[in-house]
């Protein structure tokens, strides 16, 4: 109690509010609410368009037509014939949706949870940045990944922005199998070429992973709509049931108060502005308030037989 009590009073007021909404919430048992999810995902679905305009296809961008950038609105590029071949014929997403969507985040609050198999028996998983998910992580994350996103700047800074050796970036795709590889290739200007170059290195090493753009149309909708929630609300729009794990963005367990990492993998700091998470994450709470969608905080108790989202 004590130790409990010295980490309280280090804690900034703002944490401990959210840290006891969030045990106060967590004393009530989770209830999906079937109206809220339907009017929710209805409202998404009509304003976003998720299965046909979240990923640029060959469908809905034309040569020779002109791609505004969501982070740059002032900004355009004119799709060339070079441009129109990387991207996808169709919308990548079946004409159904899944039952249940585990959505990964790289929160340090999934060290030692051991979430991997809860996380696993999900029908569809996306996972944020490239993160490892071997080296005794995949107790904790799993390793099953059906979408995966990753950052340009990862590009930039981890793979020297792919203009020399690109095998390790090729190499570091192999823990996702043939997975869909998700660029926001058009929200800068800047983040086009060296992920139009993401793309030539999957083609040209014959990588099984498929890659594929946002479409700054469908995050500019977003943007109005949802701000903050890219990944989670797509999975909303594709899946039945979402349940996410790793979303928690302060340095002490809801639970406990134990002091967590940035990530379950290092303590490398994001330039991310912290206001910024806390609002992203505060939307998230409301909406697994709401029954919308169930956001995990917990580490995963592993009882007899395999835990299931």
């Amino acid at each position: 109690m004590w130790a409990r009590h010295q980490m309280e009073s280090r804690l900034p007021l703002c944490h401990r509010e959210i840290i006891d909404k969030v045990n106060r919430l967590y004393a009530q048992t989770w209830e999906k609410k079937e109206d809220k999810f339907k009017k929710f995902r209805s409202e998404l679905s009509s304003k976003c368009q998720g299965f046909e305009k979240a990923v640029i296809t060959q469908a809905n961008t034309v040569v020779g037509s002109k791609i505004v950038y969501d982070g740059e609105r002032k900004s355009l590029v004119q799709v060339t014939p070079e441009m129109f071949n990387t991207f996808r014929k169709e919308h990548p997403f079946p004409n159904k949706t899944w039952e249940t969507c585990a959505v990964v985040g790289n929160g340090g609050i999934l060290s030692d949870s051991d979430c991997g198999k809860m996380i696993d028996s999900a029908q569809f998983v996306i996972r944020c940045n490239l993160p490892p998910l071997n080296n005794g992580y995949q107790d904790h994350v799993g390793v099953k990944t059906d979408l995966v996103t990753v950052n340009p700047s990862i590009l930039i800074e981890k793979y020297g922005a792919l203009m020399g050796r690109r095998r390790p970036f090729i190499e570091s795709l192999r823990s996702y199998g043939n997975s869909l590889l998700l660029i926001p290739a058009f929200s800068y200007g800047h983040n086009t070429p060296v992920s139009l170059r993401a793309f030539y290195s999957i083609e040209d090493f014959g990588s099984p992973t498929r890659a594929i753009s946002f479409n700054p149309q469908y995050l500019q909708k977003l943007d109005v709509f949802c701000s903050g929630l890219m990944v989670a609300s797509l999975a909303l729009e594709l899946c039945s049931n979402v349940h996410l794990f790793g979303f928690w963005p302060f340095s002490n367990h809801p639970h406990g108060l134990r002091t967590l990492k940035n990530h379950y993998y290092d303590d490398i700091q994001t330039k991310k502005k912290f206001h910024a998470m806390s609002v992203e994450f505060e939307l998230l709470l409301q909406l697994h308030t709401e029954g919308v969608l169930r956001l995990h905080l917990d580490d995963c108790e592993l009882t007899l037989g395999v835990p299931q989202v």
